[in-house]
């Protein structure tokens, strides 16, 4: 896949109200890609949907559907009628939920007259280390073999791609060839504070390693010239 700089960054709107999200896109004109998270999407539901589809933005709908498979169909047949490019689902849920959320989010955009979406399947989330995995979840298999067992799982049930830690790209590039869209989270510029990340890599070093697109937020949003930090994000990838 062959993608600019700019086109790689998703920006995470991760605020509370729409007032603060326009505010962000009026700030951020350059960003092409925002994600829309759990925080915002409960705060506002579809209206900044519409608002970044009105200003011809690509949109990340990041809200992990985890349940039995007829709500998770449900839920993905109505997300896929605002029109969103990407959205994510949980690998957890198994197969025939996953198949079923593929379906319904096909049959949801095409009803609105939209492009079936990419789904995405979370592995283990990037809050997540080995000894989280072991002691607390009691997943007895190393965190790397957890991750390739749901990614094959995803896989098998027509998911698109994975969100998975910059840590896991390379192997599961090499594993699975080019084909399968790999989005990463957990992306920390050398200059930017880590926070709750745990397994974090540069945004140079992930798209090395076989990243499709990068998902980042705090990096710019919390830094002071926010516009300076997407602009030297974006010129580090270049």
């Amino acid at each position: 896949m062959t993608l600019s700089p700019q086109e790689r960054v998703i920006v995470a709107l991760d605020v509370s109200t729409e007032q603060e999200a326009i505010a962000w896109l009026d700030r951020l004109p350059d960003v092409t890609f925002w994600k829309v998270g759990l925080e915002l999407f409960v705060s506002c539901g579809p209206a900044i949907l519409a608002e970044l589809k009105a200003r011809q933005k690509r949109i990340f709908l990041d809200l992990k559907f985890h349940d039995i498979p007829n709500t998770m169909a449900g839920a993905c047949r109505a997300a896929g009628r605002y029109g969103v490019d990407l959205m994510t689902v949980h690998a957890p849920a198994g197969k025939v939920a996953l198949e079923q959320a593929v379906q319904a989010a096909q049959e949801g955009a095409i009803a609105a007259g939209y492009p079936a979406p990419q789904l995405l399947a979370v592995t283990v989330l990037t809050s997540i280390d080995s000894r989280t995995l072991a002691f607390e979840l009691k997943v007895p298999l190393e965190l790397p073999d957890y991750v390739l067992q749901l990614t094959l799982l995803a896989q098998a049930a027509g998911i698109s791609g994975i969100v998975c830690s910059p840590q896991e790209v390379e192997p599961l590039r090499r594993s699975l060839g080019q084909e399968v869209l790999l989005v990463c989270p957990g992306v920390r510029p050398t200059w930017a504070i880590a926070g709750d990340q745990r397994r974090v890599f540069t945004p140079e070093a992930t798209v090395q390693a076989g990243a499709d697109y990068l998902v980042i937020g705090r990096p710019i949003t919390a830094a002071e010239d926010p516009v300076a930090a997407f602009q030297r994000i974006c010129d580090d990838l270049g």
